[in-house]
């Protein structure tokens, strides 16, 4: 699942947008794809946003650190998941 996707997106270099809505993803998810977003250089877009995928605070925080380096992603919507304020100040 959302974990063998993360690692794709470490190394994959022509996938441009990723809509993964209603893919209960969770914090575990959440966090391999943020290690995939650390060295990403194609994704411009990343779609999270459902409340079935139950992304929290430390998957936020995740995200939120890939996005320090990524230098590609345009667009990310993590609406309807369960971040908190921690993970929301995280991606502030």
């Amino acid at each position: 699942g959302a974990i063998a996707i993360g690692r794709a997106l470490g190394t994959n270099t022509s996938l441009q947008e990723l809509w993964l809505h209603d893919n209960e993803i969770g914090d575990e998810g959440a966090i391999a794809i943020g290690r995939g977003l650390g060295t990403n250089t194609s994704l411009q877009t990343l779609f999270l946003r459902s409340s079935s995928n139950k992304i929290g605070d430390e998957g936020a925080n995740s995200i939120a650190n890939a996005l320090a380096t990524n230098t590609s992603l345009k667009a990310l919507n993590l609406g309807a998941n369960n971040i908190g304020v921690e993970g929301a100040k995280a991606l502030a």
